[in-house]
């Protein structure tokens, strides 16, 4: 197998986004069906927004009522729990710090919390918008939470965040989900039948 071969690819999200919620139930087993893994990256899409001009999906008019229907209806062809959060949008920025404070310390555990904050927030419909409650997540997969408390608001934490919006825009990421398979984008949920055409076939 070529070293391209074994590149992780590359998943951008905000935490706040349901559609991500529903490709991060599925991108690690897509992944792994053709020996990758899979680099999970959170961002701040209001970041992202200041470039590309866009809104929140669902605070735009029809667009916003008809995301709501098919949100509902994917989850129930995928026999997924769905719950819309108390809250929506909301700023993920407590969450996202704390994914990359993991992150440099336990990779597999910051995978587990981006994970567990995806289903506080669109299974219990808990908007995971302040380091309190970013911290309890936390707290339930076995981190101190008053550690977790003080990461939130670490400069050396912020700075990360920051830096990975940075990169995540020059990189040319618009939206979220998204998705980068050896340098190749693809954006939406919907295309993940297109990430895992790729990863089979090495392209077209």
């Amino acid at each position: 197998m070529s070293d391209s071969a074994k590149t992780p690819v590359e998943f951008y999200f905000d935490f706040s986004s349901p559609y991500a919620y529903l490709s991060g139930l599925r991108i690690d087993e897509v992944a792994r069906l053709y020996e990758r893994q899979v680099a999970w990256k959170p961002v701040m899409l209001g970041v992202v927004f200041k470039t590309t001009g866009a809104t929140p999906l669902l605070d735009q008019p029809l667009k916003g009522d008809y995301s709501r229907r098919d949100l509902l209806r994917t989850a129930r062809l995928l026999g997924v729990d769905f719950a819309f959060p108390n809250q929506m949008p909301f700023a993920a920025i407590a969450p996202s710090r704390l994914f990359y404070w993991l992150e440099e310390q336990n990779p597999a555990l910051a995978k587990s919390y981006a994970k567990a904050v995806f289903s506080t927030a669109f299974q219990e419909g808990v908007s995971v918008n302040s380091p309190e409650i970013a911290a309890d997540v936390a707290a339930k997969l076995g981190v101190d939470r008053e550690a977790a408390l003080a990461a939130c608001n670490d400069p050396a934490v912020k700075d990360k965040l920051r830096v990975a919006n940075e990169q995540a825009i020059a990189a040319g990421i618009c939206g979220a989900p998204f998705f980068v398979i050896d340098g190749e984008p693809f954006w939406g949920n919907d295309r993940l039948d297109h990430v895992e055409r790729w990863l089979a076939t090495g392209g077209w």
